[in-house]
This record gives C-alpha cells, structure tokens and sequence, in this order.
C-alpha cells in the first residue's frame, strides 16, 4: 500500500458512542418513548434535536416526510397542500422509529432541529410547496406522544397517564399537558367524532399525533387485558380519529404499523380482525410512505458511523490506488469480468460514495441483504457496520494490516459483535441454523482468539511469499465471503447459491502487483480442498466460463462436518487412553514369557508408577510395555522415563534406591517421543471417526452410515500402525564387562516395519546385541564359555537365578527348559558335574532331571582322569598292571578341598554304589533360626539400613519358597500410614493386629 494515502482509519473519526460501546451501537434501534420519556440514564443521546440531526442523513423520502408534517401543521392556510395521516409500514429496521423521533423533534424543538443539515433541508423542501417559507417555529405545534410498544392496555403508568385508563383516555391526558378540568370535559365521549375534534382545537396549537407501533397495542395486548368492554372503545377511538384528523386544520398524525405482508406476529382471530378493520382505516384516510430507499445504505452508514465526511484528497488517493489492480488484465479477465463487477464503471464516484467500504461490500448489502424478508436494513446494517470498523480501526491502532476499503471478505467473524450483528441481522431467521452458522465461522474460518479455524490456520501456516505480508488474511478474507454468500441463501438475484469462484477470488484482492490472479488461485484452491480445506463447503462445479464454480457453507450435516466437529471435543485423556489400549492390545510376548503394560497414573511420578507396578518377577522374562502417556524417550523429554527405569532397574544408590532382584530379565518398550505426536493426532481421529459412526445421525442415515464405517475402518488401520512405529525402543539392563558396572542400555529402531511391541522382533535385537540367546543358540559349550570359575560350587538354584538377575548373563529363548538342556549336555559331554552336598556326582538321565530349583545340588568342574585306567578319579579303586595288584592311591583332586558350602568332600573310600541320581535326591537338611532383638531406630540410619537389609533377606527367602515354617510375635512403633498398611496386610494372613495411639 502507497504510504502517501492516509488509510481510512485515520481519515475518519469514528462516533465516540460507538468507541465507548467497542462498536456495538446500543439505540441503532432507536425508541420513541426513549425520545419522547426518558429522563436520567434513561435518556438517549438522540433526544437531543441537534444530536440527531447530526447523525440523521437527509435521504429524500425523510425528508418528504418531515416536510409534509411541517406544511401540515406550521403551513397556516397551506395546511391542505399536505397529508394529514402518514403510515410507516416499512419492515423491521426500515427506520420507522428513526423518522417518528424526526418528526417528534420537527414540532416539539423546531427551532434547534431547523439549524441542522436535516432542518434546513427540510424547510427549504416545505417553503417550495407553498410557495413561501415556513415559520421558524412552524406556530409553537403541541405533539401528542403514544409509544404503543410501551403501553399496556389498561394499566396506566401514574408519571405519565395520570388518572387515564384507555388510549382514548391517555390521549387526551397527553393532548391536554395534564390539565384534569379539560380532561374531565371530553372523557366520555370516546367515539364521538365532533368532540374529538373540538378537543383537538381547544389546544389552540397546531397538533402532531404520533402512535407508534399501534398493533403491539390493538393485537395480542388487548386479547391479553381481557377487557372487551374497554377494548371495543379503544378500537372506536381510532376509528374515530382517523376521520377527524382529516377534518381539522394544522393537525397531522403519523401512525406506525408494519404491512401484512412484511409482519409476520402470530395474532388470534380477534387480534387478526382488528388488524384488518385499522389497515382498511388507515389505507382509506391515511398515505403509506418510507423513510429510507436501498440507495441510501452508504450515505445513512457514514453519517451514523462517522463525524464528518472525509477529505476529497484522500478519497482520490485512494480510488488511484487500487486503479492498476482493476487494469490488471489477468484480474479483468478472470476476475472483475467475471463478477459483472459493474462499480468499475465510474470507479472514483464508486469509491467516494462507499467510502470507507469497498463498492463491492456496499453492492452486497444493498442488492443482496435487502432482499432478505427478515433483513432489518437499515438497522441490521449499522450494526453490522459500526462492529466491523471499530474492529478494524483497533486493529490499524495496534499496527496489524488494515484493508485500504473494507470489503466483503473483511468483515471480521473473529469479532464477536461483528459475527452477532451479522447471525442476528434476520438474515437467518431460524435460531438452529444461526447456531449452525455461528458454529461454522468459529470452524470453518476464524475463532474469537484468531488461532483457530481452518481459514486462519492456513494463513499462520503459509510460507514466506513475497505478497504474504501485504495480504495476510487472504484464506480468511475468501472463507469469510464464501461465509457471506452461503447465509444469504438462494436470494442471490442472478447468482445462484453461494459464492461463485471470480467473486471469491475478488474478496482476496489488495493494490499491490505482487498479489495476482495465480496466487488467488491457490488461496481459494487450498481453501475448498477436500482434504485440508473447510469441511463444511460445499462445491458447485462449474460449466465454462460462464458457469464458474461456486462454494458454499453447507448447515445440512456431513459426514466430514461431524467428525471435525467432534474431534474438537476430544480430551487429552480419551486421546491417551486409547493409545494404551491399542499398544496394550497389539503387543505379543513372543519368546517372552511374560507381558506386562505398566498404565500411566498422572497423579504419580513416573518414578512411583514404575516402581510399584510389580514388574520384578522371579525366574521369567518379561517385555514390560510402558503407557505413552507417561513414558517416552528421546526430543530432550526423556529426562522422566530415565529417571524411572534408572530406579526400576535398582541402579540408583543412597535413599532413592529400590530393592530390586530380577532387573536383568525385565526389558522395556518405549515410545519415541516425536512418533508419540504423531500416533496422538491419528488417535483424534480415530476416535472422532468412532464416535462419528456411533452417532444417532449417522446410524439413521445409510450413507452417512457407509462413509462412516469406511472412514472408521480406514483410521483403525492407521492408528494400529501409528502405535507400532510410536514403539521405537527397547531398553534394558546391561553388563558389557563382567567385572564392570551395570549400565542402562537401549535399541532404536529404524524401520517402520519393526516395533518393540513385537516380542519376536524385540528378542531378535537383543540377540543381536548379546543381551539375548536366540532359538537354538544355548549349547553346552555356551553354557560353560558363560560361567565364571565362581559360578562352579554353585546350588542349581542359584545357576538359575543368575540368568534371570545377573545382567552379565544373556537372557535363554527357551528360559529354564534351555537352561536344563544345557546342563545335561554339558554333565554328558563330561564339560561339568552336578554334585550333593558330599560332593558326590549325581547322575542325570534326562533334561528333565536336573532340578532348577534345588538348593542342595550344584554345578563342580569335571573331575581329572585316571592315568592308569582312564576313569574319572571319583572314588573309584584301580589296580596296577602287576603282580602284586597293589591298590592305586587317587591322586587329589583339585575339587577334594574344603566346600565353603558343604564342608569336605567324602573320603576314598566311599564306593561307586553311593552315586545316586539328582531326580531322588533327598531335600537338603534345613536350619532353624532363632533371634531376638530391641532397638531404637529413631536417627539411627545405620541401624536403620542393618534391619532393612535383614528384612529383605527374609523377604527374598519367602519370595523363593526357602522358609517353611515361621512363628514369632513382631512390635513395633511405625509411622501411622505405614501401620494402617502392614495392618492391612496381616489381616489378609488371618492375623490379629494390635493398634494403639502413642
């Protein structure tokens, strides 16, 4: 935009009661009885003559009016060269109200209202009818004030009515400025037309009688009194003072009642007869007229909107800005000749006339709007109007692009007064479909906090282009017409439904070169794209040039409309929940033993989820899958996942450590954060899709119901994968050097098509990585390269348990059965032997029977071999290759020392019979232990530490069935939840528990 024009908002100063309301104008709806009663707070602005003339523009068709009330009653002898009864019955907003005030200030404040623009306008209309100028206090006139809409029949108002009841009543109460003596003379006679009229004169003034909306009064208002007595001399009244107004000189009336045609209140047959009987009346004795005519819309809206009108330079320098856009050949042919864009015509004259608004706006709201039965139009577009240019006045003021003319795509649906006054301007009528409408400008094209919709996320979202900065509201200025276009309906004269694509395309168009006919194209293209554009359009194809597409806003429900609706409601935690269930549901142990998903509690640290989850099993290998809610690794939002499986895997040291013994055997299935976002936004959809097809909507409809399935079916899959590839982690505990720390270890994988939810794909890497055996792996020669020279003097159990909690042990695909095979093996191949508690071998005859679970039995290094017979030198008695067969003395073993386990090994001579087999072997000989103790632990942390290590010693030996009896009596004083708990517990034993205060 050229910096030498001074944009409109500050060319133009904006009403200060608009400015104080934050463009919402509250007496657009102007009220009679406001004028005329109001006192106080109670009195409007335009009760002030020259307040209202300065707001008032001087249309042709008001000033008539006025002019024919003036001659009527300051015309003198020229009374008769004008009307006596004047109808309004233009519709809602049509300005009655406004022309009633004009006319209540013509005689009650002549004298002010005659200095304004208005004024002068109207006595110079009045001096040439009759040929003379009217007097300036057009002969000190009496106005007789009946705001019906704000009267209940027969319930007078004391302040006002005084001692009347019926209209006849407060008309004269009105007609006699509160004189009682006067009002006591005529009060009977209320249908007798010649005292009517004999009190009309004895004013001795000039009369103006104003009833405003008498059908508010005569219609349901009667039927709701109850009084047919008193409401048959109401309606007389009237009867009678239509006639007499006609027969009495310098007396004019003007009456409000909306046509039939344009009124559409429900009234009884009662209500409806009365109506019938005063139009018959009106149109016999009375002149229809309006105030206001659809050309009047750009000058009755700068003059209510703004001070004064603006300076001639500036509407030049403005219509010379946009001339090279309007040139534009590829705009002219694709575009403005395309709109029949009849404005460019007398384009300087368009703009000086509309300004600040675009002629295209201006062209709307006076050929299309109007047209609209419910349309309020002069009202409905003022408040239309003064919301949308404070709304774009705050935002010149905040330094934010401002449009150079506003046009129909700038009316901001952000605002709420702006979308409002649009959604309650009759343009809609039915409060369904504005519920509709509104809910599709917060969707569809831009939300209050102008973050949200999809129109305004397309602009956010757009890349750096040259013309970005110069239009950056292009999607929102073309879903914002298409928004226009769609409320209107079919009432487009000559142009069909919606808006067509040239008009739309206009809607985006800014003075500047940079922005072309091309770069409209793709706006407008993204904007109704089926995938990421609105999803409530609807497109029209188009046939040719003359026929181009048109799009509109759809209110008739959607399969897309409802899924996007819906996926608004969806919560963080349904959205979670879900994904658990799906990677809950889709993991497989595969050669795990057993599978575990630890759910997220975000109550808890992650810390304490983990930790308390009972994933240390004894003797089994576990693939643990962590909820993503909580858990995931990677993006530098790890730091809590780390912190939890660090102490789940016993590694942390001091007071933040965890007990635990089977950590080697547990590994881990963890989310990759990025991947998580994006499983997170497939879940949306999957379960907006879900709820879609669960819809009452979509369950009746056919249709709806087969897209509803395909689609739900279509983000099932999706999901499923999105929750495979999210699992991108494998974490466990590892021991690269056997003599060397224990360490937390992870794999990634690459791959899409690999998952650590797969138990077989999540073995095969750790295989890979010699956390694992695979199948078939585990030998006897593997058995032995494994075990350490301590390993040997070792029960079974404890061999066993070693490849389930010593992370220097990779994990057995067959767990203990390839375990035991591996030890058959290796006992047959002579590799090692298992031995009894007197270090005699045992015999083994099948895999079967080495017992894992003895504590008696252990793993010894074979014996050596006889060099004279060639036997294992275990106990056995050789003869030499003599005569004298002499005995051969053993030589000694390097396994015939001391057992720090069992003692010494037997004698020489026990003989071969006392082998006997693992599988009848006699348990092993159990000890009793005794103990006592009293201690106080209170700051006495290395006491403390001593009886928990003793208790977890105790702990492990139950856990490994190692005791089998227990008796004894336990006191102790304890923190009060910690007691509540172990209370618990021995309750569920069938314990008796004492508990006492201290």
């Amino acid at each position: 935009m050229a910096t030498s024009v001074t944009p409109w908002w500050k060319a133009l100063q904006i009403r200060k009661e608009i400015i104080n309301a934050s463009g919402q104008i509250d007496d657009v709806q102007m009220s009679l009885f406001q004028a005329v009663y109001g006192r106080g707070a109670n009195r409007a602005p335009y009760a002030d003559a020259t307040y209202y003339g300065s707001i008032t523009h001087p249309t042709e068709r008001l000033i008539d009016l006025l002019a024919e009330i003036a001659i009527r009653i300051g015309g003198g002898s020229d009374y008769q060269k004008a009307r006596a009864v004047t109808r309004l019955d233009q519709g809602m907003g049509g300005g009655k109200s406004h022309a009633c005030i004009g006319a209540f200030h013509l005689a009650a404040n002549p004298s002010a209202l005659m200095l304004t623009e208005l004024g002068q306008a109207v006595a110079a209309a009045g001096a040439s009818k009759i040929g003379r100028p009217l007097a300036g206090d057009l002969d000190n006139p009496h106005v007789v004030v009946l705001p019906c809409d704000s009267m209940t029949p027969f319930a007078p108002v004391q302040e006002l009515d005084g001692p009347a009841t019926t209209l006849y009543e407060r008309f004269l109460w009105r007609l006699f400025s509160k004189d009682y003596s006067l009002f006591e003379r005529y009060q009977p006679y209320w249908s007798d037309k010649s005292k009517i009229a004999e009190a009309i004169r004895a004013v001795n003034r000039p009369v103006l009688v104003i009833v405003d909306e008498i059908l508010d009064y005569i219609g349901n208002g009667l039927d709701g009194a109850q009084k047919p007595d008193l409401g048959a001399q109401d309606v007389a009244f009237l009867r009678a003072l239509l006639d007499v107004i006609n027969d009495v000189p310098n007396v004019a009336m003007v009456v409000v009642m909306i046509a039939s045609d344009k009124d559409s209140i429900a009234l009884s047959a009662a209500a409806q007869a009365r109506r019938d009987d005063l139009n018959s009346l009106l149109d016999r004795n009375g002149t229809p007229a309006t105030v206001t005519e659809v050309g009047d819309f750009a000058d009755i809206l700068r003059r209510r909107l703004f001070e004064s009108d603006p300076a001639k330079e500036v509407l030049a320098a403005t219509a010379e800005l946009y001339r090279s856009a309007l040139a534009d050949k590829a705009w002219v042919k694709n575009v403005w000749d395309a709109t029949s864009a009849d404005w460019r015509r007398e384009w300087d004259a368009q703009v000086a006339a509309c300004y600040p608004f675009h002629p295209m706006l201006i062209g709307i709201a006076k050929n299309e709007w109007s047209m609209v039965t419910g349309f309020q139009r002069v009202r409905s577009t003022i408040r239309i109007f003064a919301a949308t240019v404070y709304a774009q006045q705050q935002r010149g003021l905040a330094g934010e692009w401002v449009p150079a003319l506003i046009g129909p795509g700038d009316l901001p649906l952000s605002d709420n007064s702006v979308r409002e006054a649009l959604l309650g301007s009759g343009l809609v009528e039915d409060e369904r479909t504005i519920a509709n409408y509104r809910s599709l400008a917060e969707n569809e094209v831009v939300n209050a906090a102008r973050d949200g919709g999809i129109a305004r996320k397309q602009d956010l979202g757009r890349g750096p282009l040259m013309w970005a900065e110069s239009n950056p509201f292009a999607s929102e200025r073309a879903a914002t017409f298409i928004f226009l276009a769609s409320i209107v309906g079919t009432l487009r004269p000559g142009r069909g439904r919606g808006a067509s694509a040239p008009e739309v395309k206009a809607a985006t168009s800014i003075p500047d070169a940079l922005y072309t006919v091309t770069d409209a194209d793709l706006v407008v293209e993204d904007l109704v794209n089926p995938d990421g554009g609105m999803s409530a359009v609807e497109s029209i194809p188009g046939q040719g040039n003359n026929k181009p597409a048109r799009y509109f806003l759809s209110t008739r429900l959607t399969h897309r409309m409802l899924v996007n609706n819906i996926k608004r409601t969806i919560t963080e935690t349904e959205r979670d929940e879900v994904i658990a269930k799906f990677a809950d549901r889709l993991a497989s142990t595969g050669p795990f033993r057993d599978l575990k998903f630890v759910s997220a509690d975000r109550t808890r640290t992650a810390v304490e989820v983990l930790t308390t989850a009972g994933v240390d099993t004894a003797h089994v290998n576990r693939l643990v899958v962590l909820d993503p809610a909580q858990f995931s690794l990677r993006n530098g939002m790890e730091q809590e996942t780390m912190e939890a499986l660090t102490t789940a895997m016993g590694l942390n040291r001091g007071t933040a450590q965890v007990p635990v013994q089977w950590a080697s055997s547990a590994v881990y299935a963890v989310v990759n954060t990025q991947r998580r976002g994006v499983a997170r936004g497939v879940a949306v959809e999957y379960l907006a899709r879900q709820k879609a097809l669960a819809a009452p909507e979509v369950q009746g409809d056919a249709e709806l119901k087969a897209t509803g399935s395909k689609d739900f079916s279509a983000a099932k899959d999706q999901l499923e994968k999105a929750v495979r590839r999210a699992y991108q982690h494998l974490v466990f505990l590892a021991q690269p050097d056997p003599d060397g720390e224990r360490t937390v270890e992870d794999i990634t994988f690459d791959s899409d098509n690999l998952t650590a939810l797969d138990g077989t794909m999540a073995w095969k890497a750790l295989a890979e990585r010699d956390k694992a055996f695979d199948a078939g792996q585990f030998s006897a020669k593997a058995l032995t390269h494994n075990l350490r020279d301590q390993d040997y003097g070792r029960s079974l159990s404890e061999i066993r348990s070693a490849f389930y909690n010593a992370p220097r042990l990779p994990l057995l695909y067959g767990g203990d059965s390839d375990l035991q095979h591996a030890i058959f093996d290796a006992v047959h191949a002579g590799l090692m032997r298992i031995v009894d508690g007197s270090d005699t071998s045992v015999a083994v005859t099948g895999p079967g029977q080495v017992n894992l679970a003895s504590t008696g039995l252990r793993l010894a290094k074979p014996l050596a071999k006889c060099d004279v017979c060639g036997v294992s030198e275990d106990n056995h008695n050789c003869t030499l290759p003599t005569e004298t067969n002499v005995e051969h003395p053993v030589p000694a073993s390097p396994t015939s020392k001391k057992s720090s386990r069992s003692g010494t090994f037997p004698s020489p001579d026990v003989p071969v019979e006392k082998v006997h087999s693992a599988e009848t072997e006699i348990a092993p000989t159990e000890k009793q232990l005794a103990f006592s103790f009293t201690s106080n632990l209170l700051n006495q942390e290395n006491a403390a530490d001593g009886f928990a290590a003793m208790f977890r010693s105790l702990y492990l030996a139950c856990d490994e069935r190692q005791v089998s009896y227990l008796q004894g009596t336990l006191q102790l004083v304890v923190d009060g939840d910690a007691a509540a708990d172990i209370a618990d517990k021995a309750a569920e034993l069938g314990f008796t528990v004492t508990a006492r205060d201290m």
